[in-house]
This record gives structure tokens, C-alpha cells and sequence, in this order.
């Protein structure tokens, strides 16, 4: 049996259910039951996806209709330490840096859900949530304390409970990675895209103008008449410098892993 490596656990000397950034990860760590397969979940990377289609695997609901059920029980198939080292099969699926804190903007912010309000508090309640604008939201993550406040934007690498995993799929190119996992994890990769309404699938993307100080009732407005900004359309050079700084590590893996040619920005 193969010998599988924690990527956080030695990094620090104590006792293992101490270890904070090794339990981060764990704790992300979803477990396939027939295959013996674990899924690293990562929020806006097509988990709600994943995970109905973890429920539905797993026995705990029938059909895509019950899919709000997953919103309940993230951890429901949360491995434990015997089950992440002996797995027969491990996988990922990681995204466009840029594209996913334009996600994460556009689905969570922009809407004024509960996420929006954690950050609110963040900041110390200094920074009206009907003021955040892409502008702001990039900026304001960047601050110490708050780029690992909330999961919808914590980077990627922090969800990587393994050294190297037996395969790393990229969210841009998912229509391989989804033949790929149902066959290697036996797992039926079920589409929550239309139930959930969390991405960018039915709207007309727009790419006209710079969206990046759009406040997020102009966003609303914009979702309304079936529109949204395309990601790249939030960004200009100040805001892609940003990210390249603080979320490096995950521009970094992404192309040592895929290459540049899916990234928003090169």
C-alpha cells in the first residue's frame, strides 16, 4: 500500500490534534465510502457539486432535488486519520486564483449574504457591506487577519491535507476531470449548477467596460436582467498585482500544475 505523506503535520512539533493547519485540512478531507476514495472539498471550486454528489453516493439522500441537505452537513464525510493515510484513491479540484475571488465576490458579497456580513465584522464594522466593491473586497481580504477569515476566499493551498494527491483537476477544464473521478473514484459526478445558482452558468457574461468599483446593488441590478461581469472585467493591474502577492502560493501550484493557459491573468 502506498505511503501517503501530510503536508502540514510535520511542519510543527505538537500534538497532532493541535496542529491547526493539518486539522484545517482534515477537516476538508471528504470521504468516497465504496471506493475508499477521499475528495479534498474546496468552497467555490464545484463543491456544491461534489458534495451532492458525495451525498447521493453515500447513501444519505436519494436525488438532486434534496441538494440543500449538503449545505447542512459539510462535514458529514470527514475522514479520519486512518482513513486519509490508507486511501485507495485521492484527488482535487483547484481553480483560477482570480476567477475564484471573482466568484466568491459575485455569489457571496455581491448578494449581501451571511459571508458578507462575517467580512463586515472583519473589518471592524469600518466598511458599509453596500460599499464593497470588487475593488474593495480584494483589498480588504489582503489584510492581516482577514484573507483566512472566511472559507470562500481562504487559499487553496490550505485545504491540501496531502503532500501530493493521485490527481489534481482543474475546475477550467472539469468536463475531463469529471470522467476522470467517476471512474477512478466511482462516484457519479451529479450537476448541483442550476440548483444552486451560485456561478456564472445562465447568465450573458459582460466584458464591456471595468466593473471593478461596481457597487453590489449594480451587481444585483446587473444579476436581475441575466447579466453578470466576466471575472476578468473586475480586475485591472492594481487588483491582479494584489493577488499575485497575497494568493502566490495557490498562482504558483495552479501552474506548476496546469500551466498559465486557463488563468485569468499570466
Amino acid at each position: 500500500m502506498k505511503t501517503r505523506l501530510f503536508k502540514y503535520s510535520a511542519r510543527k512539533y505538537v500534538n497532532l490534534l493541535r496542529n491547526e493547519e493539518h486539522q484545517f485540512a482534515q477537516h476538508f478531507a471528504l470521504r468516497v465510502y465504496k471506493s475508499h476514495s477521499i475528495y479534498s472539498f474546496i468552497p467555490k471550486n464545484a463543491c456544491t457539486t461534489m458534495r451532492l454528489s458525495l451525498a447521493i453516493a453515500n447513501g444519505c439522500i436519494a436525488k438532486k432535488a434534496d441538494f440543500n441537505w449538503v449545505h447542512q452537513n459539510n462535514d458529514a464525510f470527514k475522514a479520519d486519520l486512518a482513513s486519509l493515510a490508507t486511501a485507495n484513491y485521492t484527488f482535487v479540484i483547484l481553480r483560477c486564483p482570480y476567477a475564484r475571488l471573482a466568484s466568491a465576490y459575485l455569489d457571496k458579497i455581491a448578494d449581501l449574504t451571511t459571508e458578507a456580513w462575517m467580512l463586515y465584522d472583519s473589518l471592524d464594522r469600518k466598511i458599509e457591506v453596500s460599499m464593497l466593491t470588487f475593488r474593495m473586497f480584494v483589498k480588504s481580504i489582503s489584510k492581516p487577519g482577514v484573507l483566512r477569515s472566511n472559507i470562500h476566499w481562504r487559499p487553496q493551498a490550505d485545504y491540501l491535507v496531502y503532500e501530493e494527491y493521485d490527481d489534481y483537476f482543474n475546475l477550467e477544464n472539469f468536463s475531463a476531470a469529471k470522467a476522470a473521478i467517476e471512474s477512478k473514484a466511482d462516484l457519479e459526478i451529479v450537476d448541483a449548477r442550476k440548483l444552486s445558482k451560485h456561478g456564472t452558468d445562465g447568465f450573458m457574461l459582460l466584458n464591456d467596460v471595468s466593473y471593478a468599483d461596481f457597487l453590489p446593488e449594480d451587481i444585483r441590478v446587473l444579476k436581475k436582467a441575466g447579466k453578470l461581469p466576466h471575472p476578468a472585467s473586475l480586475y485591472d493591474d492594481e487588483l491582479i498585482a494584489i493577488v499575485k502577492k497575497h494568493f502566490k502560493q495557490d498562482i504558483d501550484l495552479y501552474i506548476s500544475l496546469f500551466g498559465s493557459a486557463s488563468l485569468l491573468f499570466s
